[in-house]
Parts: structure tokens; C-alpha cells; sequence
């Protein structure tokens, strides 16, 4: 993981971004001590795109998660997770329309036909 956790990323450029990024992946690339060709080879790029992500330089979202896939990192997407929850106040409203009991129809006819005279 990263050692800076204290990033404000809403006050920096898209740029800053992008080389924040790259220092990551290099910076978990040199810790499992494999080298740019290593990598690239591990994640189906060239050695070029590995070093272009390196130093700042925009890559295709698709090349970012075959790198994050061969560094074995793919759990800092995480924090993209999406699950659908319900507020208290529609579950509330849900459970109120759901039907409370069920009448036996062909019993409720069979009563009114034992009244018939």
C-alpha cells in the first residue's frame, strides 16, 4: 500500500494523479524486485507502457489493471465497490405494501354456500 495515506487527491491536478499512480506501481514493481520487462511480460504490455505509467504519463484504464493484476494489487479497487442498500424509509415503505395475510378463497365460498336455504 501506499505510505502516504494522508493524499489529498480532490486539490490535486488529473496530472498529479496520474504520477502518484505510476509511483505506486513502481514502488510495489521494485518491492517484489522485478524489473520493467518482468512486469510488462507478467501483464501482456510492453516494457514502454510500463515505463510510461512510471513517469506520469496517461495509460488506458485496461493497461492500469493488467499491471495491477501481475503486481497481484487489484484490492486497491476496493474502495469501487457497489452495493444497492435501501434506506430505512423505502424499506419501511416496503414492508408496509407487503400483504399481511391470505385468505383461502375456496374456503370463504364454501361458507356462503352452507347459508343458502
Amino acid at each position: 500500500m501506499m505510505g502516504n495515506t494522508n493524499i489529498n487527491w480532490v486539490q490535486m491536478s488529473d496530472a498529479a494523479i496520474v504520477q502518484q499512480i505510476g509511483n505506486y506501481l513502481k514502488h510495489e514493481r521494485q518491492q517484489q524486485h522485478k524489473t520493467q520487462a518482468q512486469l510488462s511480460e507478467s501483464a501482456g504490455l510492453n516494457r514502454w507502457t510500463i515505463s510510461q505509467i512510471e513517469n506520469g504519463e496517461s495509460i488506458s484504464l485496461t493497461s492500469l489493471l493488467q499491471i495491477l493484476r501481475a503486481l497481484d494489487r487489484l484490492h486497491v479497487l476496493d474502495n469501487f465497490e457497489y452495493s444497492d442498500e435501501i434506506s430505512p424509509l423505502e424499506y419501511a415503505k416496503l414492508k408496509k405494501q407487503q400483504r399481511q395475510r391470505v385468505r383461502n378463497k375456496t374456503a370463504q365460498e364454501g361458507e356462503n354456500e352452507d347459508w343458502e336455504w
